[in-house]
């Protein structure tokens, strides 16, 4: 009996494309669905110290939803680095203005917070709306 764990080599990992709709669907599970895709946690060749996932493409971000009361609550909040430089936008004008950068946030966070996070969220791709320039790499549907 073979008592060994089997680990996937970076030789042997296999990339697919696939595209998420977004369109009248929650912000965090939209982020959540796309992380796990971009982890690889969909495979059963998931290996947890290796960057397994694959390619991800989310279109239809400014059509988002916000569930409760968040759209007025949620705060994005980061600091410049000096005395006084807390700067906040509310997520009413986040996704007003800038609703790839709401999805980015919200799936970044999702990922390692390491190198391979790093490495990870760079096969991420965000669209506004329903046009994306990836044609050519064929993207599957991803349904959730």
């Amino acid at each position: 009996m073979n008592n060994t764990t089997y680990s996937v080599k970076k030789s042997e990992i296999e990339r697919k494309w696939y595209i998420i709709d977004a369109e009248g669907k929650p912000l965090g599970r939209v982020a959540t669905e796309a992380a796990r895709l971009l982890r690889g946690k969909h495979k059963p060749t998931f290996t947890p110290n290796l960057d397994v996932g694959d390619h991800v493409i989310v279109i239809n971000c400014s059509k988002v939803i916000l569930t409760g009361d968040k759209i007025n609550q949620k705060v994005y909040r980061h600091h410049s680095g000096y005395i006084g430089g807390m700067k906040e936008i509310k997520a009413k004008d986040m996704l007003a203005n800038n609703p790839e950068k709401a999805m980015m946030l919200a799936i970044k966070g999702m990922l390692p917070h390491n190198s391979l996070g790093r490495e990870t969220v760079k096969k991420l791709r965000v669209y506004a709306g329903s046009e994306h320039e990836n044609q050519a790499q064929k993207p599957e549907k991803w349904e959730f």
